[in-house]
């Protein structure tokens, strides 16, 4: 195999993603109209569900045209020897091969930020706008931006320059020692994310004392789920929608609610969200798909290390000086199939956790709460309740909310 028949076979792969995606997302649209089912009937009412179909084609219009430019340019870039003009421009300031790649990698992410920023401006001043979401000002819009491209630089410029650095030291065994930096890197964020990184972006409060708190801990005390930090997120910030979700583990096991969901949904439903949370940790979940995700990290490390050292790859990108990180990108485009297939498993997992996590909320607090909670949750977020199933399985992580529903009633 030469650098041309690869280049053709990454262009391939590119278009062909594309063109299973657009005809999912059609087939997805096409079921936009359908009528509700029985059990959802409650959900909306004909004004709601006229915006929820609204909503739906909206984004629909502009994912195409969005995923269609976004396609067009990595094709254009490809065609016309992007990465070597890139990889020139990054030589040229220095023979260093952890700084070369530093700027390589800046360069094209910055560009790449600068031109979708347009687009993620639109979908939230303009999209989210006109259906009631946004609640973000344009200074917490353009302060995200920044304190995303600083931890990005920092963070990822960090272990990306560790990665280079042991390859260099190391030859093709650098994946090992890779694997722990990125295993220990991953454990740390788990444990830490909550309290290091939530606070750069959103202010966080304790609960405070009063029934809804007493009643999450009597949930809790009746597991036998120690639970002791309960944490408001100001959500409302940036848009109406709602979450909740576990972090960390040991010590650092917490929970935080958006200041939406408990404005949106009375105390019992709540505790029912919070009791399906419960489920996810004590069926064991949340260190499956920790270690889960390790053992995938691994297994690409493994895979990146046998043709990293191949010149092919920078070929393959125009690039005629082989190197670590150009190589990683042209890896990171051939490996993508690969990749779809191991998220396409991951959710399947993640759909059986969910049924397990409700059964879990079912036997050991009600589950009438918890539906009543997962409809108000679709409805404020004008959710498509008619997915299309082919979509479902390819893209969702979460069962539909008709097969929760029904699964929770049985």
């Amino acid at each position: 195999m030469n650098s041309t028949v690869l280049f053709y076979i990454i262009i391939a792969i590119i278009i062909l993603n594309f063109v299973v995606d657009k005809i999912l997302d059609a087939l997805n649209a096409k079921r936009y109209n359908d009528p509700i089912p029985g059990e959802l009937q409650d959900v909306y009412d004909e004004d709601e569900y006229k915006k929820s179909q609204a909503y739906k084609a909206t984004n629909y219009k502009f994912g195409l045209l969005t995923s269609t430019f976004s396609i067009a340019l990595t094709l254009g870039f490809l065609i016309f020897d992007g990465f070597e003009f890139v990889d020139n421009i990054a030589r040229s300031f220095s023979d260093n091969s952890i700084v070369i790649a530093l700027i390589f990698f800046g360069i094209i992410m910055l560009g790449s930020d600068i031109i979708s920023t347009p687009f993620s401006y639109y979908k939230t001043f303009v999209i989210e706008e006109r259906f009631g979401f946004n609640k973000t000002t344009k200074k917490t819009f353009w302060l995200d931006k920044l304190k995303g491209l600083l931890m990005m630089a920092i963070v990822g410029g960090g272990i990306l320059a560790l990665i280079i650095w042991f390859y260099n030291l190391t030859g093709n065994q650098f994946w090992l020692y890779a694997w722990g930096l990125v295993t220990v890197f991953t454990v740390f964020m788990n444990m830490f994310y909550a309290k290091l990184i939530v606070p750069i972006f959103n202010k966080q409060k304790p609960l405070e004392e009063g029934s809804l708190r007493d009643k999450i801990s009597e949930y809790a005390q009746s597991v036998g789920f120690q639970l002791d930090k309960i944490f408001v997120i100001d959500g409302s910030k940036r848009s109406t929608k709602a979450n909740a979700y576990f972090s960390g583990f040991g010590i650092e096991k917490r929970v935080t609610l958006y200041d939406t969901l408990v404005n949106d949904l009375d105390e019992e439903e709540i505790v029912a969200v919070l009791a399906h949370e419960a489920g996810h940790y004590k069926k064991k979940h949340i260190i499956f798909n920790l270690i889960a995700s390790i053992l995938l990290t691994g297994l690409t490390l493994y895979i990146l290390s046998i043709f990293i050292s191949n010149p092919l790859l920078s070929q393959a990108l125009g690039v005629d000086i082989p190197s670590f990180h150009v190589g990683l990108i042209a890896f990171g485009l051939l490996y993508s199939p690969i990749s779809e297939v191991t998220g396409f498993i991951m959710n399947h997992f993640s759909r059986k956790f969910e049924y397990q996590a409700d059964d879990y909320a079912k036997g050991t607090y009600a589950a009438q709460p918890l539906i009543t909670s997962l409809k108000k949750l679709s409805k404020n977020s004008l959710s498509n309740l008619t997915p299309h199933p082919a979509y479902v399985w390819v893209h969702y992580s979460h069962p539909t909310l008709l097969q929760r529903v029904r699964n929770l009633k049985k």
